[in-house]
Order: C-alpha cells, then structure tokens, then sequence
C-alpha cells in the first residue's frame, strides 16, 4: 500500500483530500506544517507528498528541499492557490514533480498522484533488476578469484 503525507494549512482542504485518498486505498498521514511534515518523513517513508505552497511555518518550496533530504524519490506535488511563472519556476528548480493550482479537481489530483506512483514503481523495479544484476556479476566475479587469505591445498598430509 502506498503512503502518501498531505500538507496543508487549511483543515478543510487537509481532510478533504486525506479522506478522499483513504477511500482510495492509500495509507495517509496528515500535516498542517511544514515542520510537521519533516518530523513525519523522519519517522516514516512516504511514496508521495501533497504539499500546499503556502504554509504558516515554511513555503512549500521550502518543504521540497528538506524532503528531498528525508526521502530523496518521494513523489512531490505542489497545490497552489496562488498560480505565478515565478511559483512554478521556483518549484520546478526546487524538483516537484507536479504543480497543481486550487481549488483542485479531486479526479484531476488523483490521475496525478496515481500516474506518479505508477512511474515511481516502474522505476523501483528497474532500480531493482539492476541491483540484481549487479550483485549477480559480482559474484560471479568473486567466485572466480580464490580468497586472499586460504592456504592453496596440497593433495597430500
């Protein structure tokens, strides 16, 4: 199950979309700050953040970078209620992944989060199979050189 932290400010908007993305089947822990959204990402791995531009504590912005710090591939997504080039450019700088403006469109913020997390999984697995891969070779490496400490056998005693 994908867990996904939602910050925002204003409890409506936090409920809202908190109860919305349980009835989906996502686990979901809520913040109204954006240090209580660090504190969370410190205790618990999220798959993707929903995160309002505009905290009391924090810009969103802000947020993105300490994330990025807890859990550096956390899906993140920005909701804004104040849509600038200068917004958005300052997002994109800081790697959201996605820039929404309110009011959001339930169905619209689900596409999003559900084609995020389908591409992060995707990623997963390659990231995966490639470590798999490596770790094959790599025994097959050391499986062909003897251990630098053995003694070589002799067959007699």
């Amino acid at each position: 199950m994908e867990k996904i932290l939602v910050i925002d400010d204003d409890e409506q908007i936090l409920d809202h979309i908190s109860k919305v993305l349980r009835l989906e089947g996502y686990d979901v822990d809520a913040a109204n700050t954006g240090g209580k959204a660090i504190e969370y990402s410190e205790r618990r791995f999220y798959n993707l953040a929903v995160i309002d531009f505009r905290l009391p504590d924090m810009e969103g912005t802000e947020l993105l970078t300490a994330l990025k710090t807890t859990t550096p591939k956390m899906v993140k997504i920005i909701l804004t209620g104040y849509p600038t080039v200068q917004n958005s450019i300052k997002a994109i700088n800081k790697g959201v992944d996605a820039y929404l403006t309110k009011p959001v469109e339930m169905d619209e913020l689900l596409k999003t989060i559900k084609e995020h997390l389908l591409k992060q999984s995707k990623e997963n697995e390659f990231d995966e199979e490639k470590v798999g891969e490596y770790i094959e070779t790599r025994l097959r490496k050391l499986n062909d050189y003897p251990l630098a400490n053995s003694e070589p056998t002799t067959g007699s005693r």
